[in-house]
């Protein structure tokens, strides 16, 4: 009788076998948004330039959402309603801050197959852990709180309908959502590119109706020092910041641009991470370009006509017709606040099931985790709307993203910490330029945030 045939055993990696060999302290044990998880192709290396930026092309946008949602709007109209193209050179320098980011996000994602929340799961302590990912569904709240109100104002100004009925509508959201999630990923990203296709037409024309001081414009886009010795602009100004760099988007970027089925080598992550990062940083300037447009709009509409105290969307949206001559302007203007409210849903609710999978490894049905999120956001919006009307909803939007702001730090400083650790990125790690860059940013973010918070409920 033929001895039997020894079967090794299966020896799984220790603990500390992990982290020395990847710089983590446990495997990982699933991928990031599982279903679609390198479910798209990406041409081989030796393809053209275009083909591999259109295979990489599509997260850019789904981020890039973040930067020109709802909650942006106001500040931006403040800003030019005040003080005219003066803090354009805000928003530029934001969008530089949000390009930096991103791009750190989206290496993360590609080099370590780990999102951030997943990363900072690793990292941290379970206690750490928890409150990141509370102070992280606090902001995705925030995050979508905004965009009900942006959607049920937009549904307001476009329909008549009341706040409060626009509100309620917001909650079908999570039926549309969901059907287009069933779809693919690729049939999201296109939604979401058709949407900001709206918005970007909708600013185009109010820029040209307006009929800006160009020169205004170009002198605007460089840093002026009253913007830091004037108090009243330089809230304004934090406010801006605060509501340009979104820390969902942060979480969002890490796990999506693992959509993509690139070699699992260095020359594949090398190629991945060049294409996420000009994806990323074409989007956000189209970003850029609807943030500034809202300002320059409001600048050339409301400063120049001596409308200086517009801070309201409604208002803004009342004045635009009159003021220009031109009614679709203000038609246009609520078209683009709709469209605005809804790419926003499309992504916060991708972050909320990235947030939660990663922090606490746990699983919901969709429709459960969609309900829970807009439910926390529909019942302050709905109660503020019923009680105290537009004026509320308002600060209401404002306040969402001061609650941003707060938790914004809490997102960037461990990415820069991950991206910065030789043992957790390899050859991949932050140059020390790009790092000290990085930390500069963070440092400056959180300054200037806390400085915000400071002025909104101290001042």
């Amino acid at each position: 009788m033929p001895p039997a045939i020894q079967t090794p055993p299966v020896v799984t990696p220790s603990e500390a076998d992990v982290q020395a060999a990847t710089g983590w302290r446990r495997a990982r044990k699933q991928n990031s948004l599982a279903e679609v998880y390198a479910s798209i192709r990406v041409p081989a290396q030796s393809a053209s330039f275009w083909r591999k930026l259109l295979a990489f092309w599509g997260p850019g946008l789904m981020v890039a959402v973040g930067y020109m949602d709802p909650g942006n709007w106001a500040t931006d109209i403040e800003g030019g309603s005040r003080f005219g193209y003066t803090l354009l050179s805000v928003i530029l320098i934001s969008n530089l801050f949000a390009m930096l980011l991103q791009h750190l996000a989206a290496k993360l994602g590609i080099v370590t197959g780990r999102d951030l929340a997943q990363a900072c799961r690793d990292h941290y302590s379970a206690p750490v852990a928890k409150v990141l990912w509370l102070l992280c569904e606090v902001a995705i709240a925030a995050c979508d709180l905004a965009e009900v109100i942006g959607s049920a104002i937009a549904l307001n100004l476009l329909f008549g309908l009341p706040l409060t009925w626009g509100v309620s509508i917001t909650i079908l959201d999570v039926l549309v959502v969901l059907f287009f999630q069933s779809k693919g990923f690729r049939v999201l990203e296109s939604i979401v590119a058709g949407l900001l296709t709206v918005v970007f037409g909708c600013f185009l024309y109010e820029i040209i109706i307006s009929k800006p001081d160009w020169f205004g414009i170009v002198g605007g886009l460089v840093p002026q020092p009253q913007i830091v010795t004037t108090p009243k602009m330089l809230y304004i100004a934090i406010g801006i910041l605060g509501a340009t760099v979104m820390p969902h988007n942060l979480y969002l970027h890490s796990s999506i641009v693992q959509t993509r089925a690139f070699t699992q080598d260095e020359p594949g992550k090398r190629m991945a991470i060049k294409f996420a990062t000009i994806d990323s940083t074409v989007a956000l300037f189209l970003a850029f370009f609807v943030n500034a447009a809202i300002l320059v709009t409001s600048a050339a509409a409301f400063h120049r006509n001596g409308h200086q105290d517009i801070a309201d969307i409604a208002d803004a949206h009342k004045l635009l017709a009159p003021v220009l001559g031109a009614s679709a302007a203000s038609i246009l203007f609520a078209v683009a606040l709709l469209a605005s409210g809804q790419t926003s849903t499309l992504t916060g609710t991708l972050a909320g099931q990235i947030v939660m999978e990663g922090f606490l490894d746990l699983k919901l049905k969709p429709w459960v985790r969609r309900l829970i999120t807009r439910g926390i956001a529909v019942v302050p919006a709905f109660i503020v709307a019923w009680l105290y009307g537009e004026k509320g909803t308002g600060e209401l939007l404002v306040l969402s993203q001061v609650i941003l702001s707060f938790q914004l730090s809490f997102a960037v400083i461990p990415l820069v910490l991950f991206t910065g650790s030789k043992a957790k990125m390899g050859v991949f790690v932050n140059k020390p330029w790009l790092q000290t860059a990085a930390w500069s940013v963070s440092g400056i973010i959180v300054l200037l945030n806390c400085y915000l918070l400071f002025q909104t409920f101290f001042r």
